[in-house]
């Protein structure tokens, strides 16, 4: 798959090198030609997770549409500021744009100053020029219930730990990242409560995140997703703790964990966005028990039709289990989990498609240890 991507990602470099914004030459005769950009965090389009997917729904997209084109943008430095000039800088020159993040929620400015051009937003909803949670017409800003499929992650660490010992890794303490941190520790607690399971989760103090409201919300927070020599101290330092099974939401920083985790003995790792189990493989074994889910490339590429078609209107979305953007993988090529393992998910996740149980998430005012069917 990364072979592949590199190969896509050099033949878009090529494109925008021969056409100045990745306009096809080809596109000029076809009206239903989209030129596209993909704004990205400093881990770029090729970081194996979050990035990645969202690119891949803009691929899947002009494997369709042929005509039309897409040119990556990686912001380097990470920060809020720099993420919305990034996408000032080429606002001009396309016709959707895909900010993949949530440092680039301050581009509500631009989306209103730019009417013509269509906005993707993922894991934010825009805001005003005074900070303030706006939706406009051109901006199509989807969030999800991170909280779901970290609750299935937890479940299946709790399940399957050897030692007892569990826990979460994150990148910066976003919302979508503290709701994957909530979610896995009340799937953790759910499994001790209801299905016997011994464990417990272990969080570093030096590494506890702080969230965007400045509240210490714990876990193992890296402080960056492009760091993976942090990743794999972070990673180490839970093992020497005695942690066999480690979430890990952390983007290109998660790699450093993993190469923790391959060097320890009967350490496990449950992958995050997207099914990760090509990256586990160690010699002849594979080091991902599970990938917990967020179904971003299936959702981007849906708005990119409806870009095409003339269909697509501004929403501040809330996506879950309820569309399918939520979950966990159970296919036993792509995971190691028991047959039971998976049986207990399957029958916790039901409850949460219909809203029986509410795993804890940054800002719905419950705790992994006070939540909503525990």
């Amino acid at each position: 798959m990364k072979k592949a991507l590199s190969i896509l990602l050099s033949a878009a470099t090529a494109v925008t090198m021969l056409t100045g914004f990745g306009t096809s030459v080809f596109a000029e005769d076809s009206s239903a030609a989209l030129k596209i950009a993909i704004v990205s965090s400093p881990s770029g389009v090729d970081d194996g997770s979050f990035n990645q997917n969202n690119y891949e729904g803009i691929l899947d997209f002009i494997d369709a549409n042929p005509d039309s084109t897409v040119t990556p943008v990686k912001e380097e430095t990470g920060d809020t500021a720099a993420a919305v000039q990034a996408v000032a800088d080429i606002v001009a020159d396309y016709d959707v744009i895909v900010c993949c993040g949530f440092q680039f929620a301050g581009i509500g400015t631009i989306a209103e100053e730019n009417p013509e051009v269509d906005f993707v937003l993922v894991d934010s909803y825009p805001t005003n020029e005074d900070g303030e949670e706006t939706a406009y017409d051109n901006v199509y800003a989807m969030q999800f219930k991170e909280q779901e499929s970290g609750f299935c992650a937890g479940i299946a660490a709790a399940l399957e730990t050897k030692t007892g010992k569990v826990a979460v890794v994150n990148g910066i303490a976003y919302p979508s990242n503290v709701n994957y941190q909530y979610g896995f520790m009340s799937g953790v607690n759910y499994a001790v409560k209801n299905y016997d399971a011994k464990a417990e989760i272990v969080e570093l103090p030096s590494y506890a995140g702080t969230d965007v409201t400045g509240a210490n919300v714990g876990g193992n927070y890296i402080g960056t997703f492009s760091d993976e020599a942090t990743g794999k101290v972070v990673g180490k330092a839970l093992i020497d703790e005695g942690v066999d099974i480690m979430f890990v939401a952390a983007g290109a920083s998660g790699n450093g964990v993993f190469t923790a985790a391959k060097e320890a003995e009967g350490v496990y790792v449950i992958g995050c966005d997207v099914d990760q189990y090509n990256d586990g493989v160690n010699g002849d074994s594979n080091i991902i028990l599970t990938s917990g889910l967020k179904i971003m490339d299936k959702n981007v590429e849906l708005q990119l039709n409806n870009v095409k078609d003339g269909s697509f209107k501004g929403e501040n979305a809330l996506l879950g289990a309820d569309t399918d953007s939520t979950g966990y993988v159970s296919d036993p090529e792509r995971c190691q989990l028991s047959e039971d393992t998976i049986s207990k998910i399957d029958e916790a996740f039901a409850k949460v498609k219909s809203g029986e149980i509410v795993p804890a998430a940054n800002f719905n005012e419950m705790t992994p240890d006070n939540f909503t069917g525990l």
